[in-house]
C-alpha cells in the first residue's frame, strides 16, 4: 500500500513539473509574440504589422499566434497594455529617483530620446483610426497617470522655486498633454521632413522655458552644460 502511494505521489510530482514545464514554454512563445509585435509596431505602425509577417519573424506558424490571440485586435490591445505597464513603471522610477522638478523633467528627455529614436508617429493615428477601443485605453492612460504625472511636477516646481508661482498646474498640464501628441500628428510635421524625436524635444524645451524661474533657468543650463 505504501509503495502505490509513494507511486502515486512520484506521478502527481513528475505531472506537476510536467505541467509546470508547459506553462513556462507558453508564457515565453507568448512573451516572444509580444515582443516581436511591439517592435514592429513601433517601427512600421499597428496596421502594417501582419499576422503572416509576425509569423515570419518569429519563425511560427499564424496557427500558434492564434492559441494565444483570437485576432490582431487582441494582439494590438495586449501590446498596447504591456507598453502602457512599463511606461507607469518608468515613470514611477524617474520620479521617485529625481532629485527635483527640473531633474525629472531631464531624466524623462533622455527616456524619450530612447523610446522615440525610432517610433514610427503613424501608432496613434492607428490605434485611433483602427483600434478605437486600445486607442480609448491609451486616452485613458495619458488623461489619467500621465496628467497627474505632469501636474505633480509642476506643483513640486513652484514650491521648490523653479517654476513661476503664477502658473496654473491644472490648465498647464493638459496643454503639456496635447502638445506631447502634437508630434505624432502627420500634417502638422509629417515623417518624411520632420523627425519626431526633434519635435518632441522642441516642443518640451519650448514648454520647460515658459515655466521656469531666474532660478530654475540657471538649473535647466547647468543640466544642459553636463549633458
Amino acid at each position: 500500500m505504501l509503495i502505490i502511494c509513494k507511486c502515486h505521489l512520484g506521478n502527481y510530482h513528475a505531472f506537476k513539473s510536467f505541467h509546470s514545464f508547459v506553462l513556462l514554454k507558453k508564457n515565453v512563445i507568448k512573451e516572444r509574440i509580444l515582443d516581436k509585435a511591439e517592435e514592429l509596431s513601433r517601427s512600421i505602425g499597428f496596421k502594417a504589422v501582419t499576422m503572416d509577417e509576425l509569423a515570419n519573424q518569429l519563425g511560427i506558424s499564424k496557427k500558434t499566434i492564434y492559441q494565444y490571440y483570437v485576432d490582431k485586435h487582441a494582439l494590438v490591445d495586449d501590446v498596447m497594455s504591456e507598453v502602457i505597464k512599463k511606461s507607469q513603471i518608468v515613470c514611477h522610477t524617474t520620479s521617485k529617483n529625481a532629485e527635483n522638478a527640473i531633474d525629472e523633467i531631464f531624466m524623462t528627455m533622455q527616456q524619450i530620446r530612447k523610446d522615440f529614436l525610432h517610433l514610427n508617429p503613424i501608432i496613434i493615428h492607428d490605434l485611433q483610426r483602427y483600434y478605437p477601443e486600445t486607442y480609448h485605453k491609451f486616452q485613458s492612460h495619458k488623461n489619467n497617470f500621465i496628467f497627474k504625472l505632469i501636474h505633480d511636477n509642476l506643483v513640486n516646481g513652484i514650491s521648490q522655486g523653479y517654476y513661476r508661482p503664477e502658473i496654473n498646474p491644472e490648465i498647464l498640464a493638459k496643454f503639456r498633454l496635447e502638445s506631447m501628441l502634437l508630434g505624432f500628428n502627420q500634417q502638422v510635421f509629417p515623417t518624411e521632413k520632420y523627425k519626431l524625436i526633434d519635435v518632441t524635444h522642441a516642443i518640451l524645451d519650448h514648454f520647460l522655458y515658459g515655466i521656469s524661474t531666474s532660478k530654475g533657468l540657471q538649473l535647466i543650463e547647468q543640466y544642459k552644460s553636463k549633458q
